[in-house]
């Protein structure tokens, strides 16, 4: 490789594209060129860093040991690109373009309807884009930057990434009228059968906090697991057990047109932190501040209004800034 030549920004795009989609046509469309001139740009790649990148056949394509290698450090390369330019933009009017928000499912339907549409009237120039997945690939996505920042619930490992809390939200009994535990004004932990407690599935962070919460015993794990709070509602109706909800959930009115009550617990009151993840080196980080004393604008403004929703309960959840 000649010193004084270096690799150019949109050859590193073109080799990124085409390891993404392994196939040159599909690759020209997403970099908006011809197949000949994103072809041709990685040729000039491979002939400035002196070796080959992609194996070429009439069948299919693949990179080389080299090319995966330099395919990977060309994603940080261009997302610190893509980071300098959005620090740059972002000094002079935040919230000025794209915005590449991750949010987990037992957040993103409670929490961004009253965030959302007020950021977006603050700043009209914003350009949302979300993506709702499970915690695990919405941190995967962060860290190869096609996020720029996510909301999560903690605990959760999230390795080198910055984490900003922004309340914690409390845990609730939630179990149909006719369960003894129902009768109560509020509940023990203490008082919850493990093997009772229903959950999401797998993958699932809130299924983690419950099982924090109440415990499991081994040998007695419920065979029943819902992949979705929708589900889980219906199974829990069905008289199948009881369940965990966080109040952000019950403020939204999700047992609404439901028989089912909820309670608060009385000690040891399980929670869970909401929070902002974010790369430790990207400029996301004041979007990201200002994003945060938004949402909790927003949830000072819906207490203050007072809280309705759900059936029955005994006092208005309040979650706590921290």
């Amino acid at each position: 490789m000649n010193a004084s030549a270096l690799p150019s920004l949109r050859q590193l795009q073109y080799l990124v594209a085409l390891a993404e989609r392994r196939n040159f046509r599909q690759a020209a469309e997403a970099c908006f060129v011809t197949q000949s001139t994103l072809s041709a740009g990685i040729k000039e790649l491979e002939a400035t860093l002196g070796t080959q990148l992609v194996e070429r056949s009439t069948r299919a394509m693949r990179l080389t040991t080299a090319g995966e290698e330099v395919m990977a450090r060309a994603r940080a390369i261009i997302t610190a690109a893509e980071d300098l330019a959005r620090f740059a933009k972002g000094a002079r009017e935040p919230f000025s373009g794209p915005l590449r928000l991750g949010v987990i499912p037992t957040i993103a339907p409670f929490l961004l309807p009253a965030v959302l549409p007020a950021l977006r009237k603050r700043y009209p120039a914003l350009k949302p884009f979300l993506r709702e997945d499970l915690t695990a690939t919405l941190l995967e996505r962060l860290r190869s930057g096609t996020l720029d920042f996510a909301l999560i619930a903690l605990p959760y490992d999230t390795g080198e990434l910055e984490v900003r809390p922004l309340f914690k939200d409390e845990f609730w009994f939630v179990a149909r009228e006719d369960d003894p535990l129902a009768a109560a004004k509020a509940v023990a932990v203490r008082q919850l059968k493990p093997e009772t407690v229903l959950l999401l599935e797998e993958g699932h962070c809130l299924r983690d906090h419950a099982i924090r919460a109440c415990g499991r015993r081994e040998g007695r794990e419920s065979m029943l697991e819902a992949t979705s709070l929708t589900t889980l509602l219906q199974m829990v109706e069905g008289g199948m057990g009881v369940t965990l909800l966080p109040e952000m959930t019950l403020k939204a009115g999700i047992l609404n047109g439901t028989r089912l009550v909820a309670r608060p617990f009385a000690t040891e009151v399980p929670s869970r932190t909401i929070a902002l993840a974010m790369r430790r080196e990207g400029s996301a980080g004041r979007e990201a501040e200002l994003f945060a004393e938004h949402a909790l604008q927003c949830l000072r403004a819906q207490q203050k209004r007072g809280v309705s929703g759900y059936r029955r309960s005994v006092r208005a959840p309040r979650a706590r800034v921290v």
